[in-house]
């Protein structure tokens, strides 16, 4: 991209300013939808994007204190969700992974979020799956960095 004029800065700055502010508005419909698994998707999600975790690298991934993590983490291991391993670098540690339950909650909540995006886009009728695939490439791009 070449360098920006200030005009053109400015316009980039407003728009990447909107397209946060609509991404978390997103976000936040969706989690409306399920309230009570938002959480549990997060940490869920956590452990699928990185790997075996700590609790307190889920507690700081996720923005929460030790024992707020602790809680979510002890909820997911009593639903079959997620397991505790020995660390096998830390004998007082344990590291926690997704169980294929947990992998399947996690799918399962994914496809009702997608439907539910899905169906605003097809009611609103304005953006072809075209636009879509280029929303999800700029955001992805961004989310990993080789924006």
């Amino acid at each position: 991209m070449p360098t920006p004029t200030p005009a053109t800065d400015a316009h980039l700055t407003r728009l990447a300013g909107e397209l946060v502010t609509a991404a978390g508005r997103l976000v936040r419909e969706v989690r409306r939808s399920s309230p009570q698994v938002a959480p549990t998707l997060r940490v869920l999600a956590m452990l699928d994007d990185h790997g075996p975790l700590t609790v307190g690298r889920v507690a700081e991934l996720d923005g929460t204190s030790q024992p707020t993590a602790t809680a979510a983490v002890r909820g997911l291991v009593g639903q079959g969700w997620v397991q505790r391993t020995p660390h096998p670098d830390d004998a007082r540690s344990t590291l926690l992974d997704l169980t294929p339950a947990g992998r399947t909650a996690l799918a399962d909540q994914r496809r009702r979020n997608a439907a539910l995006v899905r169906d605003r886009l097809l009611a609103a009728g304005r953006h072809s799956p075209d636009d879509l695939a280029r929303a999800v490439d700029l955001l992805r791009a961004l989310t990993e960095g080789t924006a």
